[in-house]
């Protein structure tokens, strides 16, 4: 089982930059495909983007495509989204999650993840 812990939330203004790390510990890091979603007040939880095991392969949503990039350290056990030009409708909870699957699949929506990280907080003012 894979724990996780997200970190860099916080209130930024319109077009700022932010990125925040997800934290992996419990299992080798490398077996677990990674995605980051986002749920704001109201609203659905919603996939952002995923990286395959190796980091070879990753998967944005058309909401985040160009603005948001995910990475990953294998080394460090690390997961990453880099999110630049914000915008006030990016305020949500955002979340980093672990999928431990086989084959080459990656998920791109909640359900095909096993493992969650407690969120954090990122606020957009206008």
């Amino acid at each position: 089982q894979v724990q996780l812990v997200e970190s860099g939330g916080g209130l930024v203004q319109t077009g700022d930059s932010l990125t925040l790390t997800c934290a992996a510990s419990g299992v080798p890091f490398s077996m677990y495909v990674m995605g980051w979603f986002r749920q704001a007040p109201g609203k659905e939880r919603e996939f952002l983007t995923a990286i395959s095991r190796s980091g070879s392969r990753i998967f944005d949503s058309d909401s985040v495509k160009g603005r948001f990039f995910v990475s990953r350290d294998n080394t460090k056990s690390t997961v990453y989204l880099r999110m630049s030009t914000l915008k006030p409708e990016d305020t949500a909870v955002y979340y980093c999650a672990a999928s431990y699957q086989g084959g080459s699949h990656v998920p791109l929506s909640e359900g095909g993840y096993e493992f969650w990280g407690q969120g954090t907080q990122v606020t957009v003012s206008s």
